[in-house]
């Protein structure tokens, strides 16, 4: 029987990815374990193994695809013995609820070949043309068992509904040319073109001056695309369209400051003793031999110091290492860090797991190879999801001090600024210092003023006493 191939789910979250690469071609043989596949997912670009062998009939989802489905059918297997093209005519689109659940990473094979395929070979191979045969009408997405209140399903692609929703068409007066009169892009094209198809004004629309309120202020919550786009030009701008990891990031931000009760506590920190010892450490690093040469084993910097102390300070502090539910407060064993890397069109946050206990060169070597993966997106979700807490450095670019955003299911966040000599007064006398301004961002559900304080109070002493970092 022909064997379904669903589009996994790589992490508990994940609802949709874009199809980056085929690494097998129609006709190919297919083992158990094989790569098949690069799948895009908001953060990361990961490797799919097939958990079936057969041969690859035919590639349903084409590479480039973006915004597939989890459990959405993308290719089709010929299990063994099995007629190749006979295969192909008989897999097909599946319900993406009745498919079962992706794990692990691996592709998840839906058996169920004795169900009729939907469409035809020209459907599967058009990715606008794939789609399920739910009604669609003129209303909102969740598409009712009717369309234009007529009583007749309508059938279309997922890109028709949404195309025929953007211009204001009724699908019910558009006729469909694709399979089984299933309405495709081109009908809607054809119906904007022809300007037929309209669907009526509902009761409630507003009369023509109403729009004028939107103007005014355009900016307001739910204003449209295109209310605020009359505000420029036309020609002065260029749209740049959200990619998954861009909506995850608005989505969680948005998520954290309407849920999380933040409040900020900042301290300055003397740098001057944790530099000497840096360059120090630095300097007693042993030689190893690479491809490109002798090169040292390590070499810190100064955010490596700033990791380990923010571990060190949750561990002496372990009442600040928590995480908030809505029926108890998770009280972690370790410091699991996070560290805010910047990445072409976002951020992502690997993380240093049980930092407390590795020692500085360990955590300097661990997070340049995370870093350089994250930035060729080849992180595994394991290595960016989760952390107790997280740490944002700006000093870098020439930032003072800032304040962060907590990143659920964290409790705090660090803020980083850059290291600046300042005059300050010791012993009644002015002296110059190199310092460094720090803000802990705090979620009062979990952390209150007077703890977030120990918290920020026991990092200055480690950052000021850095040798306390090596014992």
């Amino acid at each position: 029987m022909p064997i379904n191939v669903t589009m996994p789910a790589l992490s508990p979250t994940m609802e949709e990815g874009n199809l980056a690469k085929w690494l097998k071609k129609e006709g190919d043989e297919i083992a158990a374990g094989d790569v098949i596949a690069e799948i895009e997912t908001d953060k990361a670009t990961m490797e799919v193994e097939a958990v079936d062998e057969g041969v690859l009939a035919k590639i349903v989802v084409p590479a480039g695809t973006e915004g597939v489905k989890v459990n959405a059918v993308i290719a089709i297997l010929a299990a063994e013995g099995e007629d190749v093209s006979e295969a192909a005519k008989g897999g097909g689109d599946s319900d993406p609820a009745a498919s079962g659940d992706a794990k692990g990473g691996a592709m998840n094979a839906d058996t169920k070949a004795d169900a009729p395929a939907k469409g035809s070979e020209a459907d599967a191979k058009d990715p606008e043309m794939r789609g399920d045969s739910r009604p669609a009408g003129g209303g909102s997405d969740a598409q009712g068992a009717s369309a234009g209140g007529s009583g007749d399903r309508v059938f279309a692609s997922p890109l028709a509904r949404r195309l025929a929703k953007d211009a204001g068409l009724d699908l019910s007066a558009v006729s469909g040319t694709g399979p089984h009169g299933r309405v495709v892009k081109a009908d809607i094209e054809k119906a904007k073109s022809e300007g037929t198809g309209k669907a009526a004004a509902p009761k409630s629309e507003q009369p023509k001056e109403a729009p004028k309120a939107e103007a005014a202020a355009p900016m307001a919550k739910g204003a449209s695309d295109e209310a605020i786009l009359k505000l420029f030009e036309e020609g002065s701008y260029e749209k740049i369209p959200h990619d998954g990891m861009r909506k995850t990031i608005a989505k969680r931000l948005v998520e954290s400051k309407q849920t999380v009760p933040h409040f900020y506590l900042s301290v300055d920190c003397e740098l001057d003793a944790l530099l000497a010892l840096r360059q120090q450490l630095n300097g007693a690093a042993p030689s190893v031999k690479t491809d490109q040469g002798d090169k040292p084993a390590y070499k810190l910097s100064v955010n490596d110091m700033v990791i380990k102390a923010m571990a060190l300070a949750l561990k002496a502090v372990p009442m600040a290492n928590v995480s908030w539910t809505e029926t108890a407060t998770i009280k972690h064993k370790h410091a699991d860090v996070g560290v805010a890397v910047a990445i072409e069109g976002g951020l992502i946050t690997p993380i240093i797991r049980k930092a407390e206990e590795k020692t500085l060169s360990t955590i300097s070597n661990e997070m340049k190879d995370l870093a350089k993966r994250a930035r060729a997106r080849k992180l595994q979700p394991q290595e960016y999801q989760g952390g107790t807490t997280a740490v944002s450095n700006l000093g870098m670019f020439g930032i003072k001090d800032f304040s962060a955003v907590i990143n659920p299911p964290h409790s705090t966040i660090l803020a980083v600024g850059g290291g600046e000599q300042r005059a300050v007064v010791k012993n009644g006398e002015i002296k110059v210092a190199t310092v460094m301004t720090v803000t802990l961002s705090t979620d009062h559900r979990t952390v209150d003023g007077a703890l977030g304080a120990e918290l920020i109070s026991a990092f200055k002493q480690f950052i000021e006493n850095p040798m306390s970092m090596l014992v």
